[in-house]
């Protein structure tokens, strides 16, 4: 049965997104059968067998970037990577516009696409942390207590977080993977391309070919 799993996964692995039943069912076989997940082929495939099946999944023609929009979508759910993501949102980007958290949300999944960065949600997120200037994400090396005090935007970057690992947008950002806001002047900008500009955040991608652009 395990090598039937693993050979069903490298299928799908190869065919690229799959139905939510798919997903679903082939998520429960792999459960009872207590076949490890991170042996599987396919970063796609991993991602979404570790994170499960959301019960709604929000269309990209359905998608306004605004909070009436956003206050309306249910209560979002999810596992350790959806948490991380929506922790990032939170303390990256909770000051931004809709438009602006979606962006960099898509900047962090097209890292985790790519093959120069982990390939996992948390992974990405907590690259280079408790290394001396080489975090990839300010709050996760500032020195600062993470503490999540205004829950309300909490809920709506977790909305956010949501949408975007269901696949509900991309194209943003051009296929970024580097963002920086208006503040600060990066010595890395001068030499990528610049992509797109959202709000406060200016989005870039390197002059080297990613698994996202």
């Amino acid at each position: 049965m395990r090598r039937l799993l693993i050979a069903a996964a490298m299928c799908l692995a190869a065919l690229g997104p799959v139905s939510v039943r798919a997903e679903t069912d082939l998520k429960d076989l792999f459960q009872r059968e207590q076949v490890t997940l991170t042996k599987l082929p396919g970063r796609h495939l991993q991602s979404l067998l570790t994170e499960g099946t959301p019960r709604d999944r929000a269309r990209p023609d359905t998608v306004k970037y605004n909070l009436s929009w956003l206050d309306s979508q249910p209560e979002p759910e999810g596992g350790p990577q959806w948490r991380c993501l929506s922790e990032a949102l939170y303390f990256e980007a909770r000051g931004e516009t809709v438009k602006g958290q979606f962006a960099v949300a898509e900047v962090i999944m097209n890292r985790v696409k790519s093959q120069n960065f982990p390939s996992t949600v948390c992974g990405v997120i907590k690259q280079g942390t408790g290394r001396k200037f080489q975090c990839q994400f300010t709050y996760t090396c500032d020195g600062h207590k993470d503490v999540i005090d205004e829950k309300k935007a909490f809920e709506r970057v977790a909305k956010v977080a949501r949408a975007v690992m269901d696949g509900a947008v991309g194209g943003l950002t051009g296929g970024a993977t580097h963002y920086h806001t208006s503040a600060v002047h990066p010595k890395w900008a001068k030499v990528y391309q610049q992509t797109a500009r959202i709000g406060v955040h200016m989005f870039y991608r390197p002059n080297y070919r990613t698994a996202s652009n």
